[in-house]
């Protein structure tokens, strides 16, 4: 059985992105050291224009084959140019307004996501999928979700788009696995979750 990873960035009050979801804020954190470990530990997460900036454009992928992201992600790479923004991976979009995919390589998915990611994690394979973002897409896939890694920055939102959409008051439970700590003050852990 394969995980679902949603590997996020987030604020230290917990919030993906400003009420609009932007979170270029935490852009600055993106430093000599931190790339590094961005590069060398998890390459497949980088969109195709910063893997070929970082020079990793042919770093196979570590964790994940396929990415999971809601539409508004999506949106980010679409406005950029790229409508297939991590076209080394699999990709799939959550999205009841898309329609059509503006790409060969993306997958639209606008009814039965909860089934979908479970044919995903049923199939063979060693490596997992990665939930991208955002917001709605993660509080719905909560359930199905196997492991956390929280890129945590040092800022405060106060308020903004939260790690997980409107999920309700349940409490989930998770272990904490690794940490990692940079001088720039950003922090990574890692979670499993407990069944």
């Amino acid at each position: 059985m394969r995980k679902l990873t949603y590997l996020v960035a987030c604020s230290l009050d917990g919030f993906i992105g400003d009420p609009k979801g932007d979170a270029s804020s935490m852009f600055q954190f993106l430093d000599e050291e931190y790339l590094d470990y961005l590069k060398t530990e998890y390459p497949e997460t980088l969109n195709i224009e910063g893997r070929r900036m970082l020079g990793v454009a042919d770093a196979p992928p570590r964790h994940f084959d396929t990415v999971i992201q809601g539409r508004a992600s999506y949106q980010l790479g679409l406005d950029a140019g790229l409508p297939s923004p991590y076209g080394h991976l699999r990709e799939i979009v959550a999205s009841r307004t898309l329609g059509t995919s503006p790409h060969p390589n993306v997958e639209i998915v606008s009814d039965g996501l909860v089934a979908r990611v479970r044919a995903l994690k049923a199939e063979d394979g060693p490596l997992g999928i990665w939930l991208c973002g955002g917001s709605r897409v993660a509080g719905e896939l909560l359930d199905e979700i196997d492991e956390l890694v929280v890129k945590t920055y040092p800022q405060v939102y106060g308020s903004g788009m939260p790690m997980f959409g409107d999920t309700g008051f349940a409490v989930t439970d998770f272990t904490l696995g690794d940490l990692r700590t940079f001088r720039n003050g950003v922090v990574v852990r890692s979670y499993s979750r407990n069944r």
